[in-house]
């Protein structure tokens, strides 16, 4: 009980002498809840599809726009698009300002490099989300091969377009590398502030969480480099088409429901991490 209380003393000690500081925690706190809640959505449409329950897996924008039939849909939509604008400020502090003390070592900078573009990414899913609760109001579909694709179309109608594409799609590729990799490497419950067992039974929902987060982005990426060799914008199907390319390969079904379930630790791990993590606000850059 003292872990889960402990967050919020501290908000209060510091809504009491740093007012600003403390908003900030509070978004970045924020923030990974709502990217838990999105990578609960893909997760649990993943592995409805994989029980032939829905007709197909989704990405975020697919798995968020269900949330539109409830009745609180609009308002938890709401929620969502502003907690990711927070958690992409977060990524922010962590790039420019070394919120998490990583140094200026050549490993540090090419994760605080990958902070950024992180950052980027969610501001631009938040952006997203804002705009499906337009669409929804118009009662338009939203369609996240659809919207991949389109943009991989003027990107191709850029100068060296094709090359500015692949680039995207090694990203993409690496980073589900990477995360496929951290799966085995990181530590994950080691700077959460709770007990010892309870760090290391989330250290394990981490692990299965970026396992399957890994398998999902790296066809994601491959898609897109092949769009960026090929010129051709149709083969960007983005995380809704790379899911649902693993349904259809070998002993799909199974795969697909382990990633969905995948998805889903990774999702309750953001969330857990959003709360037990230590939110170090910088007070001045570089601080």
């Amino acid at each position: 009980m003292a872990t889960l209380s402990a967050p919020i003393a501290r908000l209060r000690r510091r809504f009491a002498h740093t007012p600003w500081r403390a908003l900030l925690e509070a978004a970045a706190r924020a923030g990974y809840l709502a990217r838990g809640a999105v990578y609960l959505s893909i997760g649990a449409m993943a592995l409805l599809a994989a029980l032939d329950v829905t007709p197909k897996a989704e990405g975020a924008i697919g798995a968020l726009e269900s949330w539109g039939a409830w009745p609180a849909g609009f308002v938890l939509l709401w929620l969502v698009g502003l907690g990711l604008y927070g958690f992409a400020g977060w990524r922010v502090l962590q790039s420019l300002f070394d919120a998490d003390r990583l140094g200026r070592s050549a490993h540090a900078i090419v994760g605080r490099i990958g902070q950024a573009i992180s950052g980027v990414a969610y501001a631009g899913l938040a952006i997203s989300v804002f705009g499906l609760l337009d669409a929804i109001e118009d009662l338009g579909e939203a369609d996240d091969q659809a919207a991949s694709r389109e943009a991989v179309a003027k990107a191709l109608e850029l100068p060296s377009g094709d090359l500015l594409v692949i680039a995207g799609g090694l990203f993409i590729l690496g980073a589900g590398i990477a995360s496929f990799a951290r799966a085995f490497l990181d530590h994950f419950g080691r700077d959460l502030e709770c007990e010892d067992a309870t760090a290391d039974w989330l250290g394990g929902l981490a692990r299965v969480g970026y396992a399957a987060r890994g398998i999902a982005l790296a066809p994601a990426g491959l898609l897109l480099v092949s769009a960026g060799l090929n010129t051709r914008a149709s083969d960007a199907r983005g995380l809704e088409g790379a899911l649902n390319l693993l349904g259809r390969g070998p002993f799909g079904e199974p795969v697909l429901a382990l990633t969905g379930v995948g998805l889903l630790a990774f999702g309750a791990f953001a969330i857990v991490e959003g709360w037990l993590r230590p939110i170090r606000v910088p007070r001045k850059p570089g601080a």
